[in-house]
């Protein structure tokens, strides 16, 4: 499976970086043109995170080390029971997965590039099974406890039902994929994670991310289940932080 290259992808991720240089040039004129009294204030300024709207619900997020960081707006739709995702896209697949949130999964996908991580391969089972593949992303949970914001790892919201322990794996970014839709006459793509695989923990050749381990969708064999005793209540707004395991680049001598 290649990664996705065609001209609708290419377009999003144009906007997605010029979004992301615009706040971080704004940034540096601001610094260039800075009096000497503002110099102190202005290295404040540089040391804190920088966050842009890219889309509807999905933001991009710049670290002081030049990290990059995607956030996206959702909320708890499940607290118990089987699941076969993490996140899925809203009024698609919540009797199923913890996390639902409205946005565009191809938007999503642009904006994981732009922060660095690059698409593998979606799960495969014929000939024979293949994990999913892709850069690494650890992802967070990021939302408020009786007025205190609360930050832990997606992983611990998730339980493995055969050892009673929370899941062990990280996701990775496995891409989707995208199709012409046979239905739209004029020929009109479509990017199959929209139908609601965007974080899955069972595997499916539609995920936008997914687990790099066998993990079956069929009711009787899957694995993992909420944690309940975790998961703050229904509707409680979150925030999830995706964050690509990308090598730093060496500097050219």
């Amino acid at each position: 499976m290649k990664t996705l290259t065609r001209q609708p992808l290419v377009v999003l991720l144009s906007m997605t970086l010029l979004a992301a240089g615009m706040m971080l040039g704004c940034d540096e004129a601001g610094e260039r043109e800075a009096r000497p009294k503002d110099k102190a204030s202005q290295k404040a300024k540089t040391g804190e995170p920088k966050k842009v709207r890219l889309t509807k619900n999905i933001y991009l997020e710049v670290l002081p080390d030049k990290k990059r960081r995607v956030h996206v707006n959702a909320e708890v739709c499940l607290r118990e029971g089987q699941l076969e995702l993490f996140l899925c896209r809203k009024q698609t697949k919540e009797h199923e997965a913890i996390l639902t949130a409205d946005v565009d999964a191809f938007k999503l996908h642009a904006a994981l590039i732009a922060a660095g991580a690059e698409a593998g391969s979606p799960v495969r089972f014929v000939p024979r099974y293949r994990p999913a593949s892709g850069t690494t992303i650890k992802v967070f949970v990021q939302y408020k406890d009786k007025g205190k914001q609360v930050t832990v790892p997606a992983k611990s919201w998730i339980t493995n039902a055969k050892t009673k322990k929370p899941m062990e794996n990280d996701w990775v970014f496995a891409g989707s994929r995208l199709v012409t839709n046979p239905l739209d006459p004029d020929g009109k793509k479509h990017y199959l994670a929209n139908d609601g695989d965007v974080i899955c923990v069972s595997n499916f050749e539609t995920a936008l991310l997914d687990l790099p381990i066998k993990s079956p969708k069929d009711d009787v064999e899957r694995f993992f289940v909420a944690n309940t005793r975790l998961i703050p209540p229904l509707e409680t707004k979150v925030v999830v932080i995706l964050e690509p395991v990308v090598e730093a680049k060496k500097d050219k001598k």
